[in-house]
């Protein structure tokens, strides 16, 4: 082996070192997702305010997939509750509620 191909392993390495300390792990949208975000990747987040960044992440999904409609919306609401433990669930409907009432 020599050194370049050495130096890229130990990046690669790092690399790999480094998102594993960033995201903890990811899940998997339920497989009857079908619209605009059946493509879209799930990551879990650890929060200390949880409903300011779930709303976060709400938004995020609404502009990056250029949600316009109640159909979109509430496909979106369905794979939050999917994704999430009920524990959550009254987090997910405060955040979405309080984009709606804004």
């Amino acid at each position: 082996m020599d050194v370049t191909e050495e130096h890229n392993k130990k990046r690669e390495k790092k690399e790999k070192q480094r998102w594993r300390n960033r995201v903890s792990l990811s899940a998997s949208l339920p497989d009857d997702v079908c619209g605009v975000f059946a493509g879209s990747a799930c990551l879990v987040k650890y929060s200390t305010d949880p409903i300011f960044d779930m709303r976060e992440s709400i938004l995020e999904m609404i502009r990056y997939e250029g949600v316009c409609d109640w159909n979109d919306m509430e496909e979106l609401v369905y794979c939050y509750v999917a994704l999430n433990p009920s524990e959550v669930h009254e987090i997910v409907r405060e955040a979405f509620l309080s984009l709606c009432s804004n």
